[in-house]
């Protein structure tokens, strides 16, 4: 498994701006794929964006497609989520996942994710 820490929630009003960082240790972060996932209070975890290990290919959520860009840096062992135009429905905990197999894909199922940070609250107020 890999460790992960999430960094960069705050509380914002709606059509603002945040980014989120993730940073990974414990293996090589280059092999396998990420993705960011949040959970609302009262309902369950979803997925938001994913990214190839490489970076050349990600997959987001209808929810935030044109709003959220995920990124990744394989020389700093680190990804990213920019979140732009936030509304009040993209309140939640946030988390990243480290893929549990090496691949170039990228998947939006937990169950393909074998490592997860602790989580970062964004709040968004109207």
């Amino acid at each position: 498994q890999v460790q992960l820490v999430e960094s960069g929630g705050a509380s914002v009003q709606a059509g603002g701006s945040l980014r989120l960082s993730c940073a990974a240790s414990g293996r090589t972060f280059s092999t396998y794929g990420m993705g960011w996932f949040r959970q609302a209070p009262g309902k369950e975890r979803e997925f938001v964006a994913a990214i190839s290990r490489g970076g050349s290919r990600t997959y987001y959520a209808d929810s935030v497609k044109g709003r959220f860009f995920i990124s990744r840096d394989n020389a700093k062992n680190t990804a990213s989520l920019q979140m732009n135009s936030l509304k009040p429905e993209d309140t939640a905990v946030y988390y990243c996942a480290a893929a549990k197999v090496p691949s170039a894909k990228t998947t939006d199922s937990p169950g393909d994710y074998d490592s997860w940070g602790q989580g970062t609250l964004v709040t968004v107020s109207s």
